[in-house]
């Protein structure tokens, strides 16, 4: 799989025999100084290429091919069944992973107003790689298709109707692959068909999102329209006062992109205390820092608020799930996240919720009502495993 960035290409491969991850690393910098290839085989070993720089994305995907191909899994072996593509923004129009030919191409194009910032870079990718092999099936694998299972009267705001008729405004919600993967694994885990459940996923990395999910199905997501909206994150606001951006333009006479790329690049964490990785914040508040202490508790509150929020809107839960890097390995982060929330079922063991583990395990009071669990996720199986199944239909 490929997630092209604007100078970036991420790749793993996957031998889907087994699930077993192959070779993967990532190009960097591209088109920059310092541009380099850093690729790991099966066992881990990495492999820096940091010779001659990376001009482009074209000179990347053919350095990525020949370092597969010195680890002897080249990608022109006609054992390589696919290449999937992650896309950020599907749109209204992508509601599952696609096969990509040129409808497809202009599609994704139109729809970079919506994601400026990635679905551009994300064409790139895929352009090179149609060029490179365009004898093999390619597949488009969005962000946003797991949540276009959400009802209107979730996903659409109380603006002028006509802003959603002419300029798409809606939530659309993001970390889509992550949420399925994740919501999948802990029916897995539950030992219970995954049709049968009500689960509240929280995606807690430099970006975070929650997701309620019934039955296999996103009802409500806290993102929106953009990955800005929802829960605080690392460099991302999270909701706030709309007037809040009328107000601060008057004020400082800013642009439009100034506050842009202020609410998106400079707030979050790294607004409230000075740094964005949740690591640095809570060590920086174990040292005293009050700044740290109350960026942690606007974190967590926000988390809190939004399990609480979408146990109404589920009705009834059968698993609070965390995962990703936040949500993986922060027992402080979980366990003020879910502070008070006894009332709702949702306690966990100081304990279980301490202890090291890096795969899927509960951290609940034993008896508790509601599970809380730990289930790390794995975005780019998920994409490759979406891809492989496309293909498969297709045929």
């Amino acid at each position: 799989m490929l997630n092209s960035g604007s100078s970036s290409i991420k790749y793993k491969l996957f031998d889907m025999r087994d699930r077993s991850e192959v070779a993967g690393g990532a190009a960097e910098r591209i088109g920059g100084a310092g541009s380099r290839l850093v690729h790991r085989d099966g066992s881990g070993a990495e492999q820096v290429d940091a010779g001659a720089p990376i001009l482009d994305h074209g000179e990347a995907i053919d350095r990525i091919a020949r370092l597969l191909g010195e680890s002897g899994v080249g990608a022109d072996e006609e054992a390589l069944s696919g290449i999937g593509h992650r896309v950020v923004h599907g749109g209204e129009t992508f509601r599952e992973p696609t096969l990509i030919d040129d409808r497809v191409v202009s599609a994704i194009r139109d729809l970079s107003s919506l994601a400026p910032l990635h679905n551009p870079a994300n064409l790139q990718g895929i352009e090179v790689a149609l060029e490179r092999r365009p004898d093999l099936p390619q597949v488009a694998v969005f962000d946003t298709a797991f949540h276009q299972t959400i009802p209107p009267h979730a996903h659409r705001y109380a603006i002028p109707h006509e802003w959603y008729e002419s300029h798409r405004v809606r939530r659309y919600g993001f970390h889509g692959t992550s949420h399925a993967y994740v919501s999948r694994q802990a029916a897995v885990f539950l030992g219970r068909p995954l049709v049968e459940l009500n689960l509240i996923v929280l995606h807690l990395g430099n970006g975070a999102s929650a997701a309620a999910i019934e039955a296999g199905r996103s009802v409500d997501t806290s993102m929106g329209l953009t990955p800005l909206e929802g829960l605080v994150m690392g460099t991302r606001s999270g909701d706030l006062d709309p007037a809040l951006i009328f107000h601060v333009a008057r004020e400082s006479g800013q642009s439009l992109d100034d506050l842009d790329a202020a609410l998106s690049g400079r707030s979050g964490l790294q607004g409230l205390c000075g740094v964005g990785d949740m690591r640095d914040v809570l060590a920086r508040e174990e040292a005293g820092d009050e700044r740290a202490r109350l960026a942690v508790e606007v974190y967590t509150y926000r988390i809190r608020k939004y399990i609480g929020a979408y146990v109404a809107a589920l009705g009834h839960v059968d698993a609070v799930v965390f995962t990703a890097g936040v949500g993986e390995n922060s027992p402080e982060v979980r366990e003020r996240a879910c502070r008070r929330l006894g009332g709702l079922g949702i306690e966990i063991d100081p304990v279980r919720n301490r202890a090291a583990g890096h795969a899927a395990r509960a951290i609940h009071v034993e008896g508790g009502a509601v599970p809380v669990l730990v289930v790390p996720t794995n975005e780019e199986l998920e994409i490759a495993e979406q891809t492989l199944h496309c293909i498969r239909n297709r045929r």
